[in-house]
């Protein structure tokens, strides 16, 4: 398991036992298939720990079947009212992330937890129709969106190596993968700032 991929798992294995109220935004979990544009079988783990909370979908559109229907800029979620969000892979496709970071800090309850996933050099990736691709985030800059936290924590996705691996076409990114991971222990770059993304996790 990957640095990245530890990282995951325990802050969301701290958001499923630690909270009853969770809302996950665009559906980025993507371990229910009914629910979402594509399935994530590395997330299956979590399907047992969903069945004792109060799991919900947000998107803004009905297209994957979520729970409810709402925009991250405008949630239709009082004041501290939410125990946990998850928000994987959206604030870069938000024309407003000020204004979505606020939402999600507005909503959670005091104490309240949120993990975020954002990218940062990687492949431009709209959606037509859907969503566009907007914004690409520095730990400078994702800091900065989430200064109104009293606790922010972090872990790099992918080394400097494999991250300019993955932005190659993938039916070569994946043949040479093994070795720019390799690349990046030996050399000290798998926790480097010129990386793929960032896991954030964070509490109000």
């Amino acid at each position: 398991m990957t640095p990245w991929e530890q990282f995951e798992k325990e802050a969301l294995g701290r958001i499923f036992a630690e909270n009853n109220e969770i809302i996950d935004i665009g559906g980025g979990l993507r371990f229910l298939p009914d629910k979402n544009n594509r399935y994530n079988a590395q997330r299956e783990w979590l399907r047992e720990s969903v069945t004792k909370v109060h799991y919900q979908i947000l998107d803004k559109v009905h297209d994957y079947n979520p729970d409810i229907i709402g925009d991250i800029h405008h949630l239709p979620l009082a004041d501290n009212s939410i125990d946990a969000i998850i928000c994987i892979a959206v604030l870069e496709h938000v024309e407003e992330p000020h204004q979505a970071v606020r939402e999600m800090y507005r909503v959670l309850k005091p104490g309240g937890m949120a993990y975020i996933y954002v990218p940062f050099l990687y492949y431009y990736h709209p959606l037509k129709g859907y969503y566009g691709d907007f914004f690409r985030y520095t730990i400078d800059g994702i800091k900065y969106l989430c200064r109104n936290f009293s606790s922010f924590d972090y872990c790099t996705v992918r080394g400097a190596f494999e991250t300019v691996n993955n932005l190659y076409p993938r039916r070569y990114a994946r043949l040479m993968r093994p070795l720019m991971r390799w690349l990046d222990i030996v050399l000290h770059r798998t926790s480097s700032n010129k990386t793929s993304g960032y896991n954030i996790f964070v509490i109000k």
